[in-house]
């Protein structure tokens, strides 16, 4: 177990996978190659050896006759060292064959294998080009794009097109089940608002009339108090339901006048906090849901005031960038760690200085109706404390929206 965990760390994980099937495939292709080049010079070289005798005479020389008898063949040793013999000659030939044929075979494998490394990187990448729209697919969806979105992958019926279908099945499964929740969310909010009604009138009447002994007034304020409470919560989750919905009629909104409304229905509760808020209203022309987009504005800067502290500041920004317009809420409070802020985004969650009588589920429909409306989200937090909260949505051509209104 040790020496294969060993063996893998030494694999290129760094690269992406068609760069590693690359480099696989190369690998092997060389290690091949190389291989077959050394059987092919030793067989070269076996072939000459055996050869040898057809260009080679044997080495025995009978003596030479002369008119005064036989004379010996003088040794090798004692003849000019120009002339060369022919088992010499043999070496130098068969060096010089063996030579060429190494170099030429290294060249010839050189291209090869880089021809090789190539047509590797290119089936890699038509293989992979499908596995490609599953992931930017899965990435656009856990970023909070609708579950409507299906990959329909074709091609052969391989690996990557069953990943495909069992993904496309299991986004049916998770957009049911979503569709279900908030259509349920949706139902038990609008049936649990007539009960609420009718009690709250019950118990209205009768204090408005004075017909409620002294003695028992505390009790039916706390009633009503938590019967606002739980009226605020329902309108809440069917904020929260709808923003989820995805079905949007859109208008021309601009975020400056929403920012601009949110400041004034917000700046009884700003005063009473000691919390003062800045305003700073560019024109910001988007197309989307007006009430749903008011409600971004409202929640964060409803967040801003109660998660602030006496004497804090909030400050509102909108304007227009880069083909997006923006909505900035940033507030003083307390410290934030980075891996709280995610956590704040969760219905029904709520800061650790939380002040007033708020459902937990305020920055929850924000980020509901910017997904929704095709948006994106930021929330950084300050060094010396607080919350800044970003909404981008795509820009509207304002010319458009005057033609429109």
């Amino acid at each position: 177990m040790s020496g294969g965990r060993t063996g893998r760390r030494f694999l290129p994980y760094g690269l992406p996978l068609r760069g590693r099937l690359t480099l696989m495939t190369t690998a092997v292709f060389a290690v091949l190659g190389c291989g077959l080049l050394l059987l092919n010079w030793l067989s070269a070289r076996q072939l000459l050896e055996e050869n040898r005798y057809r260009i080679v005479p044997m080495p025995l020389t009978p003596p030479v006759l002369t008119d005064t008898g036989p004379v010996a063949t003088p040794p090798e040793s004692s003849m000019p060292a120009a002339v060369t013999t022919p088992a010499q000659g043999f070496e130098d030939f068969q060096h010089s064959v063996l030579a060429d044929l190494l170099l030429r075979s290294l060249l010839l494998l050189a291209v090869f294998t880089a021809l090789a490394g190539l047509l590797a990187w290119w089936g890699g990448s038509r293989s992979l080009h499908r596995l490609d729209r599953v992931t930017t697919a899965a990435r656009r969806i856990s970023t909070g794009s609708t579950l409507d979105e299906r990959l329909g992958l074709t091609g052969p019926r391989d690996e990557v097109r069953e990943l495909g279908d069992a993904f496309d099945v299991m986004l049916d499964r998770l957009d049911r089940s979503f569709t279900a929740q908030r259509r349920f969310t949706s139902h038990v909010s609008h049936e649990l608002r007539t009960p609420l009604t009718i009690q709250r009138t019950a118990l209205e009447i009768p204090l408005a009339q004075g017909r409620v002994p002294a003695d028992l007034r505390p009790a039916v304020q706390r009633a009503l108090d938590a019967n606002a409470r739980s009226e605020r919560l329902i309108a809440a989750l069917l904020t929260l339901a709808r923003g989820e919905s995805g079905q949007l009629t859109p208008h021309p909104v601009d975020l400056g006048d929403v920012a601009g409304e949110a400041w004034a229905d917000l700046a009884g509760e700003a005063r009473a906090a000691g919390v003062r808020i800045t305003l700073d209203p560019v024109p910001a022309p988007v197309a989307g849901d007006s009430a749903l987009l008011r409600q971004i504005a409202l929640n964060l800067l409803a967040n801003a005031v109660r998660h602030n502290h006496r004497g804090g500041q909030a400050t509102v920004t909108t304007g227009s960038a880069g083909g997006l317009a923006f909505i900035e809420v940033g507030n003083t409070g307390p410290v934030l760690e980075p891996d709280e802020i995610p956590v704040l985004f969760e219905p029904f969650q709520r800061g650790r200085e939380h002040r007033g009588d708020g459902s937990g589920l305020g920055l929850a429909v924000v980020r509901a109706i910017t997904l929704t409306h095709h948006g994106e989200l930021t929330a950084v937090p300050r060094p010396d404390g607080g919350l800044t909260v970003r909404v981008e949505l795509p820009a509207a051509d304002p010319d458009q929206g005057a033609r429109s209104g």
